[in-house]
C-alpha cells in the first residue's frame, strides 16, 4: 500500500481513544471517521483530535468513509463480525483482544482474512513492551521446565470500576486480561499447552449473576512447564500483591519488580498507565559455591524509562503500518491468538463445570 492510510476507528472509550491519537501522531494514517454508541465518548474525542465524520452505526461509516483499514475497539462480542465485515469490504483490520467470544469464530475472523487476502493484526500490546520482551528473551535461558507466575489484580473504584462491571457482562476477567499473560506463557515455554483448570467467584451483587469478577487459572504444558494467572476486577480487591509477573527455571528466575515510574498515585491499579510502565527486572541465578551458598548476587536491569501507555499503542500501530506496506506474514500472530483465546476460554469453561478441561479437544 502507499500513500496515507485511511482508517475508521471503531470504539472510542479508553483504548479506542489510545488507538487514534496513536493514527494521528504517525503521520501515514488519516482517521476517515469515528464510530460508537453514543455515550458521549465520541464527541469527546473529536474534539481533541480534530474534527472528523461521526457515526453510531458501524455498517453505515464502513459504506459511508470506504477505508482503507478499519480498527475494532468495542466490547468483544462485536469483534469477530465487524472484522469479518470490515475484511469483506477490501479493508485490513486491526482488532483488540480478545480477537471473539469463542475459538471457532476466532477461525472464522482468520478464514476470512485468508480468503480476502487482507491484513489482521489482533492488539497484544505486551509483544511491544520492551520489559516483556526481555522478560520472555531471559525466561528462555533459564531451562525447563519453567514455573509462571502471572497476576492483574485490578482495585477500581468510580468510572473505572463501571467500566469493569460493563465489561463482565460481555467478558471475564481471566479472559479479558488472561489472554496477554498465558500468551506470554507460551511464548516462554514454546511448548504445547495441555490442560488447564480454573476457579472463579462473583465478589460483588452489581456484577451480573452469570458472571464474576475473581478468578485464577492453571496450564500445564507438554515439556513440564507450568503457568498460574489470576485476575481480579473491583473495590474490594486487595492491592498488596496486584502485579506479580515471576519466571521461574532450573538455573534461576526473572522478575519483574513492583515499581512504578514516574509521577503516579501510590494506589490505583486499575489504571493501565501502571500496567505499562513497569521497567525494573530482577535476574536470579541458582549458581551455588561449594559450600552451598548463593554464588551471584541477584542482578537489577533497569529497562528504559520512556515508554508509556501512548508509545506502546503508537508502537502497535507502527507495526500495522509495517503489516500493509510489506506484507507481512501473519502465521505465527495468529497462532498465537487462538492458542492464547483457547486457554482462557478453556478456563472460563473449567469455572463453569469444576472439571479440568483438556486442549485437544476444545473447540
Amino acid at each position: 500500500m502507499t500513500g496515507k492510510i485511511r482508517i475508521l476507528v471503531v470504539g472510542c472509550g479508553h483504548m479506542g481513544s489510545a488507538h487514534a491519537r496513536a493514527y494521528q501522531r504517525l503521520k501515514d494514517f488519516e482517521i476517515a471517521g469515528l464510530v460508537s454508541r453514543g455515550d458521549g465518548s465520541r464527541e469527546k474525542l473529536a474534539a481533541e483530535i480534530g474534527d472528523c465524520p461521526q457515526f453510531s452505526d458501524f455498517e453505515t461509516a464502513l459504506r459511508e468513509t470506504t477505508p482503507d483499514a478499519v480498527s475494532i475497539n468495542t466490547y468483544p462480542d462485536t469483534h469477530a463480525a465487524f472484522a469479518i465485515a470490515a475484511m469483506r469490504k477490501g479493508c485490513h483490520v486491526f482488532v483488540e483482544k480478545p480477537l471473539a467470544e469463542t475459538v471457532s469464530a476466532a477461525e472464522s475472523v482468520l478464514q476470512t482474512a485468508r480468503e480476502t487476502d487482507r491484513k489482521l493484526v489482533v492488539g497484544y500490546i505486551l509483544h511491544h513492551h520492551p520489559t516483556y520482551m526481555k522478560l520472555v528473551e531471559i525466561g528462555r535461558t533459564l531451562g525447563k521446565p519453567l514455573v509462571m507466575r502471572m497476576n492483574s489484580n485490578q482495585q477500581s473504584f468510580g468510572a473505572y470500576w463501571t467500566t469493569h462491571k460493563n465489561l463482565s457482562a460481555f467478558v471475564s476477567p481471566l479472559v479479558d486480561c488472561g489472554v496477554h499473560y498465558v500468551d506470554i506463557m507460551c511464548r516462554l515455554t514454546q511448548a504445547r499447552p495441555l490442560h488447564v483448570h480454573a476457579l472463579a467467584t462473583r465478589l460483588s451483587e452489581e456484577i451480573a449473576a452469570d458472571s464474576y469478577n475473581y478468578g485464577h487459572l492453571h496450564i500445564r504444558f507438554d515439556d513440564g512447564s507450568m503457568g498460574w494467572f489470576e485476575a481480579g476486577w473491583g473495590p474490594m480487591i486487595s492491592s498488596t500483591a496486584h502485579h506479580i509477573k515471576d519466571v521461574i527455571g532450573p538455573r534461576g528466575s526473572i522478575s519483574i519488580a513492583n515499581r512504578i515510574t514516574g509521577n503516579i498515585p501510590p494506589i490505583d491499579t486499575s489504571d493501565t498507565i501502571r500496567h505499562t510502565r513497569l521497567t525494573n527486572l530482577v535476574i536470579h541465578s541458582a549458581q551455588q559455591t561449594p559450600d552451598g551458598a548463593q554464588s551471584e548476587s541477584d542482578i537489577r536491569m533497569e529497562m528504559e524509562d520512556g515508554f508509556t501507555h501512548a508509545s506502546l499503542c503508537e508502537a502497535e500501530q507502527a507495526y500495522f503500518l509495517r503489516v500493509m506496506r510489506e506484507n507481512l506474514d501473519l502465521r505465527e500472530h495468529h497462532r498465537a491468538a487462538i492458542d492464547s483465546l483457547r486457554i482462557v476460554l478453556a478456563a472460563d469453561e473449567s469455572c463453569r463445570t469444576g472439571k479440568v478441561v483438556d486442549l485437544d479437544r476444545t473447540t
